[in-house]
């Protein structure tokens, strides 16, 4: 059975990626697992994250591209840079960036 864990992390939140050169801001949670048993298997099994834990959706960024990622929470830390995340959508989905946290625009939030 797979119990779910209270999230680390809040939408908004910027983050950066433990081992990867990425960044970016949160902006959904699943609590547990929510994707293709084929993406969770691509994972090399060395560095595969456990299906209980958190899931978060970033708006991401890296030296070169802007893209969506589905990260768990054991490979997340808060980016205390506080630089804004250059993603295109940032700006339609968050308001100001205070303390490494957008405000969520009110048409976007849950």
């Amino acid at each position: 059975m797979v119990t779910s864990r209270t999230a680390k992390f809040q939408i908004g939140r910027v983050v950066r990626h433990r081992v990867f050169p990425f960044r970016g801001v949160i902006f959904d949670i699943d609590p547990v697992f929510d994707h293709t048993e084929e993406w969770w298997l691509a994972i090399p099994e060395e560095v595969r994250p456990r299906k209980d834990q958190p899931f978060y959706h970033l708006l991401a960024e890296n030296e070169s591209n802007y893209y969506t990622a589905y990260v768990s929470e054991q490979n997340l830390l808060v980016d205390d840079s506080g630089e804004p995340v250059g993603h295109p959508e940032v700006e339609e989905m968050f308001g100001d960036l205070s303390d490494g946290i957008y405000a969520v625009r009110e048409q976007h939030a849950h």
